[in-house]
Order: C-alpha cells, then sequence, then structure tokens
C-alpha cells in the first residue's frame, strides 16, 4: 500500500488512536495515535500505511480541517425547495445542486414522522460525510408541514 491523499471523516477519536473514513470510497483507516482529533471533524490530508504489516495508518500532512456545523433549523424550507418535491410521493426526494456550490436535498416524509426525520438526518454519520465530500462547513435541516423536510449542505 502507498501513501493516500484525500478528505476524511473522523469516526472514532482517542489520544492514543482514531478512525478514519475515507469519505469518497468509505474506507477505514486505524490511526497509530489520535493527538489532537476530535470525531466528527473533517480532514483534508495524506494518511501512509505503518510498516511492517501496514494495518494501521499514521497522518503524514493536513492540508485543511474543519468542522460541520449540524443545525436544526427554526426556518421553513424555502419556496423553491417545495416546489422541488411537488408531485412526488412520501419516501421520496429531490436533489439539486445549489448556485456556486453545495447541495439542497428535499424529502416527502409521513407528517407524523417529520421530527424524527429530521433528529436522523442530524444523528447520521452519513451527513458528515456527504457534507465532507460536498466541502460544506454548515447542514442545515428544516420541516414543514405537509411533510417536507429540506436538508442544505452549505460550503463557506
Amino acid at each position: 500500500m502507498s501513501e493516500t491523499t484525500g478528505t476524511f471523516l473522523v469516526t472514532h477519536a482517542e489520544t492514543d488512536s482514531a478512525v478514519l473514513r475515507d469519505v469518497d470510497t468509505g474506507q477505514l483507516h486505524p490511526l497509530e495515535l489520535g493527538g489532537d482529533l476530535t470525531e466528527g471533524e473533517v480532514l483534508r490530508a495524506t494518511i501512509a500505511p505503518e510498516p511492517p504489516l501496514e494495518v494501521v495508518w499514521s497522518l503524514r500532512e493536513v492540508e485543511e480541517r474543519w468542522v460541520v456545523d449540524l443545525v436544526d433549523s427554526d426556518l421553513a424550507p424555502t419556496t423553491h425547495s417545495k416546489e422541488l418535491v411537488e408531485g412526488i410521493d412520501v419516501g421520496e426526494f429531490q436533489r439539486e445542486e445549489r448556485a456556486g456550490r453545495g447541495e439542497i436535498h428535499v424529502f416527502r416524509v409521513p407528517d407524523d414522522q417529520l421530527e424524527a426525520a429530521a433528529a436522523d438526518v442530524l444523528a447520521d454519520e452519513a451527513t458528515l460525510a456527504r457534507a465532507a465530500r460536498l466541502e460544506a462547513v454548515r447542514v442545515e435541516v428544516r420541516t414543514a408541514d405537509p411533510g417536507i423536510l429540506s436538508v442544505r449542505y452549505l460550503p463557506d
């Protein structure tokens, strides 16, 4: 194996160990030292396997690091977001790139499951991984009756 450069989500962090998830491939990389890493942090970095077994990795260089702010917003989805889900069934969603960078995902969910769905999105590690892939620094979840859930991945 050789060095790998990419964007990684810190899925576990302690002083003496950490686990990085490559947000493009999903591959997990256990680190021999966690150092000052924090769970949920995103790194654009280069890592390399440690000999002789090459089952543990080490950080070679960190180009950039950031934390994604997860927000359960009091704001309602925008008019545009509401238009995106017109005519789709419960359980379906629409995805659209934002002007510039980032994305908006709008879901149609049962009215009585709206708050639970918002909580699930905010608690899901996949939300952080997607935000990292999109270089987002903020994920904003907005809800509205009837059953519209908007997830906005916002860049800096």
